[in-house]
């Protein structure tokens, strides 16, 4: 580890958590560079549950005291935690404090038909004229419409709605709060007000008391409870990142000009813009973009994308246990296969055998069928870079701005093999990095906090020159 005990440092802990793994990442400032280092990683994966497909709230916070009692077994006590993780998924709290129910998890298809219910109180497209959000069928509102209809008892006993990073925060805390960047992706935020929909919920039937006030990025949600404290061996302030990973990844895109378009890349892709002033138009519900909430109000425009996850689950019902470099490998021998999929289509959500899924859209669509691991790979990846393409095109026009390059930043910009096939159907500049996009963003927004830089201008230019950018070689 590159971590020297230095008591004169000032470290930063991002606690930093997707769909399947997390992990703790210290940063500092050193000789004008920020520094990172993964001091924890640990597993994580959704497990069925009384009937859902659940997240397992016990084993993640369980997780989360394992790493932060790292930093005291390491001697470097960090000053704030920040956690950050997925969007729309949440519990709901009885006025004891206690959840109620299980953490059930966006891939669960408790949301199906949710949608058809909401809109017999209000249209799809006025809906999106109040919020800017982007359909997806396992939004937070779906979800709540869903424990509506299924489990009343719950709703009737609610008392708080606290998305997952937020109720870890609460676990550490003590303290109830709800921040802005991720409460916008649940269908239930104003894009004008910036607050709860109040009106909506009322309309839709859902409790208003449980949505407490939202707070932005660099807020102090607490310090750790004396019984945290114990455990942890120090005590140290909980400070709020953008709690929505995208959040926290676009933060650390290391460009401060209005020409670049970012690929948050990871299990999903998150493909998009900022903007200052959020579209509602019907014309942006149509090409299907969504204006997510970003540090200092600012909207994260873009798209969600299925992304890497089709990838992840084929690598692991492959018989052979390939590397990524072997993955690439493959596919590239498979550049002649043709067929095209849509990455996005409801049959490549949640599948239990995704390599069938996509031989199934294939001979759906009446196109050649996969049948060799270079064919499935490369029909994926080919599939998902096209994607990319379309998304590009369709920024292009509703913006009526051409945009000169494209930062991929996230685990995901290490795929060298999407990187290049990225840049081929883009037709711009492509670079590569930084690699921790989500943990360094999260650090950002602590140092913002404590005043290490001036604004998130400084901040980017400050990681642009710490780590390295690759600009992406499309003959490689």
């Amino acid at each position: 580890m590159e971590i020297k005990n230095n008591m004169e440092k000032i470290y930063y802990l991002a606690i930093d958590i997707g769909a399947s793994s997390g992990r703790h990442i210290l940063g500092w400032l050193e000789n004008g560079k920020i520094r990172i280092e993964e001091i924890y990683r640990f597993d994580n994966k959704i497990v069925k549950k009384n009937g859902y497909l659940c997240w397992d709230i016990e084993w993640l916070f369980h997780e989360v005291m394992e790493g932060i009692k790292c930093c005291k077994a390491l001697n470097c006590i960090p000053v704030s935690i920040g956690i950050d993780t997925w969007a729309v998924d949440f519990v709901l709290l009885d006025k004891a404090g206690k959840v109620l129910g299980d953490a059930v998890a966006y891939r669960d298809d408790r949301t199906q038909g949710m949608d058809e219910e909401v809109y017999k109180t209000i249209s799809e497209a006025k809906l999106y004229g109040r919020n800017g959000i982007q359909k997806q069928s396992f939004n937070s509102i779906y979800q709540l419409i869903a424990i509506k209809k299924q489990q009343p008892e719950i709703m009737k006993k609610a008392q708080s709605f606290l998305m997952i990073p937020e109720y870890l925060n609460f676990l550490l805390t003590g303290e109830i709060k709800n921040e802005y960047t991720n409460a916008t992706t649940t269908q239930l935020v104003t894009a004008e007000k910036q607050d709860w929909d109040k009106e909506l919920l009322v309309k839709l039937g859902i409790p208003t008391h449980i949505f407490g006030s939202l707070y932005s990025p660099k807020e102090v949600v607490g310090d750790l409870k004396k019984e945290i404290q114990a455990i942890a061996g120090f005590n140290s302030e909980v400070v709020l990142p953008a709690t929505h990973d995208t959040g926290s990844a676009v933060l650390a895109v290391p460009a401060n000009d209005d020409d670049s378009i970012y690929i948050s890349s990871g299990t999903w892709s998150l493909m998009g813009i900022e903007r200052l002033i959020p579209d509602c138009t019907e014309k942006s519900r149509l090409h299907n973009f969504t204006n997510e909430g970003g540090y200092h109000y600012r909207y994260r425009y873009l798209k969600n994308i299925m992304g890497l996850w089709m990838m992840q689950s084929i690598r692991k019902e492959f018989k052979h246990t390939y590397s990524f470099d072997e993955l690439f490998a493959l596919a590239k021998i498979g550049t002649y296969f043709k067929s095209i999929v849509d990455v996005n289509d409801a049959s490549f959500l949640a599948p239990k055998n995704m390599i069938k899924a996509v031989q199934d859209y294939c001979e759906k669509t009446k196109q050649e069928k996969p049948e060799t691991e270079c064919e499935i790979l490369y029909c994926v990846y080919n599939s998902l870079a096209k994607c990319y393409g379309e998304v590009v095109k369709e920024i292009e026009e509703v913006t009526g701005k051409t945009y000169k390059r494209i930062h991929v930043v996230g685990g995901g910009c290490q795929d060298s093999f999407l990187n290049r096939l990225t840049a081929k159907y883009t037709g711009k500049d492509v670079y590569a990095g930084p690699i921790e996009a989500t943990a360094l963003g999260n650090i950002i927004a602590q140092m913002l906090k404590t005043k290490e830089f001036e604004d998130l201008i400084e901040a980017r230019n400050v990681i642009a020159k710490s780590f390295d950018i690759k600009k992406v070689n499309i003959q490689a």
